[in-house]
């Protein structure tokens, strides 16, 4: 790389960061309480709550990792697309409005302050449960986040690995420390419009720069005839199916995932969602579909028939990005990129990091130990637990450098996704949905839901006949219905209070009115 075009590239990401301060800077003012810290005050905007749940929900797996699978996977890439919409059009459109008149009927602004209220809670079980759960794996989604910010720096920048991995991650705990929520949510609107605007743009720059021949499907073809198979490229029926289902349920993440939801708590008013569905749609429609498209073309520019795409392209198709970047866009263009890249990412980690500070601090450390706390020095607590939260994750991400030099961008930054949604989203759903669901089915769901994701992991995919059919299937879409099945079974067995039932009717009841 040119010394010139290193400067240039820093200089836009110079800006990039002093942008992000200023909206730090600002967002500190509304800080008045843990409301605001926690949750906007529940006075947000449906442009900003809609593009920071998608920029939130995103991350870095949308530029990294998502155009490197569809460099590898070809047309089937495509089934990711059609599960995050339908994940994205469900939850906004049969979800988002339960969830938020209840949250606000019992004044929840966090997950496991919706949870007890729901169930009339009696003891902290499920409480502490649910903060324990959202701690541990929040902190290895971040980790992830954070190995992804070294990949980025590496392959874009050529920075070392782990000095990327130190800016990024020293930039996003800065306007966190400063800004709280409000922070996080007016950062995913400016980063969520990059994201926008970037990946929608670069594949139509990109067709019209190439020789485009006779076109994708027969680039395609003459690489290799499974890239076009959009049913999957093994000879396996089965194995297409796993991976199928594998590929379209990364959607279920979004009917309940605490990241996203807590941004349903935060949005002013119920007409604000009908609002936000739409920017949500065509957020996920544009920008996923785009990702795939990127890494498709990377796939005919970059190799030919015989090659290994992972030799040529990186590991798992991981500097797709870089490599399309810099060979179709201008120097000033491609350090804008690096700044979309970092958005991404900077993006998701802010959301996460606050959601495991409260976790900790309100819904521990408050609720469990310390009721008469003030909102001051439950701030400052806070803020405490969110360095040392994001410290730990800094300290996994360096070690999974180390011990997994061949990691795949994708399927790790999954791991973490797929933890939180088995652990959550069968149980939001439940209480939105089935007044017989009862606290011990709850406890059993997040429960049954933790262990799968485990299980399936590192047990399962690990056999020696069947384990590539757990590989291609992933944890998410087995867990999920794990966890929903324990959770039904055990609410049968132990049902729910009476008292808790009533409330439920009543809050129903009054919405029904209006």
């Amino acid at each position: 790389m040119k010394d010139p075009d290193l400067i240039i590239k820093i200089t836009v990401l110079a800006v990039y960061v002093g942008i992000l301060f200023l909206i730090g800077i600002l967002a500190s003012r509304r800080i008045k309480g843990m409301s605001d810290y926690y949750v906007g005050g529940k006075n947000m905007g449906f442009w900003a709550v809609a593009f920071s749940a998608r920029a939130t929900g995103e991350s870095g797996w949308l530029l990294i990792g998502l155009t490197g699978m569809g460099a590898i996977a070809g047309y089937s890439g495509y089934w990711v697309v059609v599960g995050e919409l339908l994940g994205v059009f469900i939850s906004w459109q049969f979800m988002a409005k339960r969830f938020k008149k209840r949250s606000d009927t019992f004044k929840a602004i966090t997950i496991p302050d919706y949870l007890e209220s729901h169930f009339k809670s009696t003891t902290h079980t499920l409480r502490t449960i649910a903060a324990s759960v959202l701690a541990v794996f929040i902190v290895i989604y971040v980790a992830s986040q954070i190995d992804v910010t070294g990949v980025a720096f590496e392959s874009m920048l050529g920075i070392d690995y782990k000095l990327g991995a130190l800016i990024g991650f020293f930039i996003v705990l800065a306007y966190i420390f400063i800004g709280g929520f409000v922070a996080a949510v007016w950062s995913d609107l400016f980063q969520g419009l990059l994201m926008f605007f970037g990946l929608v743009l670069l594949p139509i720059v990109v067709w019209f720069s190439m020789d485009q021949g006779a076109g994708v499907t027969a680039g395609l073809n003459a690489i290799d005839p499974t890239l076009t198979q959009i049913m999957g490229r093994s000879s396996d029926g089965w194995m297409n199916l796993a991976t199928i289902l594998g590929l379209s349920m990364i959607g279920l993440g979004f009917l309940g995932s605490p990241q996203v939801y807590v941004r349903f708590m935060s949005i002013k008013s119920e007409a604000e969602i009908d609002k936000g569905k739409w920017v949500a749609m065509i957020f996920t429609l544009l920008t996923d579909a785009a990702a795939v498209t990127i890494g498709i073309l990377a796939r005919i520019y970059f190799t030919s028939e015989g090659q290994d795409p992972e030799a040529v392209l990186g590991n798992n198709g991981q500097d797709v990005l870089s490599m399309i970047t810099e060979t179709f866009l201008p120097t000033l263009l491609v350090a804008i990129f690096v700044a979309i890249v970092l958005s991404a990412i900077m993006s998701t980690i802010d959301s996460l990091l606050i959601l495991a500070s409260s976790a900790l601090t309100r819904d521990f450390y408050q609720k469990i130990f310390r009721p008469d706390i003030k909102d001051e020095s439950l701030t400052k607590l806070s803020r405490a637990a969110t360095i040392t939260m994001a410290f730990t994750a800094l300290i996994i991400a360096i070690i999974l450098n180390y011990v997994s030099p061949d990691r795949q961008v994708f399927w790790v930054i999954i791991f973490g996704w797929s933890g939180i949604a088995a652990t959550f989203c069968p149980v939001i759903i439940l209480t939105l949905f089935w007044k017989g669901y009862s606290e011990r089915g709850a406890i059993a769901s997040m429960v049954a839901g933790f262990l799968s994701v485990i299980v399936f992991n590192f047990v399962l995919k690990e056999l020696p006949v069947y384990g590539e059919y757990f590989v291609a299937l992933d944890v998410l879409a087995p867990s999920f219905a794990i966890a929903m099945i324990v959770g039904v079974v055990i609410s049968k067995i132990y049902p729910p209070r009476p008292e808790a039932i009533k409330a439920i009717e009543e809050i129903d009841a009054e919405k029904k009115k209006k």
